[in-house]
């Protein structure tokens, strides 16, 4: 599963508007969305990919970062694949 991070979300950004936002910008559907607080100034996301490879990831990565999206400028970063036990 690829998966891919996206920081400095709007935190009332819902996980629909995520969806649609970046498949306005050719990316597949996520198949699952992990929201991370941290310290509140930058919460951010990590979205699961079952179907896409992180290489078709790489190439789509560059049309978001550092987007200027609901006054947030994202930060946008494929995540290195994990070995799944």
């Amino acid at each position: 599963m690829a998966e891919l991070w996206v920081a400095n979300i709007e935190t009332d950004t819902t996980d629909e508007e995520i969806r649609q936002f970046l498949c306005g910008y050719g990316f597949p559907p996520f198949d699952s969305i992990q929201r991370v607080e941290g310290t509140g100034s930058r919460p951010a996301v990590l979205l699961g990919f079952g179907d896409v490879g992180a290489h078709a990831l790489r190439n789509l990565q560059p049309r978001v970062n550092n987007l200027f999206w609901k006054n947030r400028t994202l930060t946008v970063q494929v995540m290195p694949e994990r070995e799944e036990s």
